[in-house]
């Protein structure tokens, strides 16, 4: 194949679509709305799309990983958003050290699995 990739945007899925609209736009994530029950989120050049379609087998069994420059101060960010006040069904799971790096996790309201992680520096 001859093409250029230039992007993947995942499609996931929004029990209560305002709700999660709000948490993204908490997370930093940027807004555009597509319909109404259909936005695309992005941040530096990448992003998905959330719609307000739910199926619950679907989004418990979904997982983005996005990869930050810095977990321990995405992990400090995360904590002071206070996302676990404001959305009840949002759960944080502290940093974790892996063979390859370091990551935090983050439930969204729906409960999709967000995996933030930091690669360790090849020497």
């Amino acid at each position: 194949m001859e093409h250029k990739a230039i992007s993947i945007r995942p499609f996931i899925g929004a029990e209560n679509f305002q709700l999660s609209r709000s948490f993204y736009r908490d997370l930093g994530f940027q807004e555009g709305v597509i319909s109404h029950d259909f936005s695309y989120f992005y941040t530096e050049g990448i992003g998905f799309y959330l719609q307000g379609h739910y199926v619950k087998d679907w989004v418990d069994n979904t997982m983005l990983f996005l990869e930050v420059d810095n977990v321990e101060r995405y992990w400090n960010e995360l904590l002071a958003l206070d996302l676990t006040s404001k959305y009840k069904t949002v759960k944080l799971t502290p940093i974790r050290n892996q063979d390859w790096g370091r990551e935090c996790f983050v439930h969204d309201p729906s409960g999709i699995l967000w995996h933030f992680g930091e690669f360790f520096k090849q020497k």
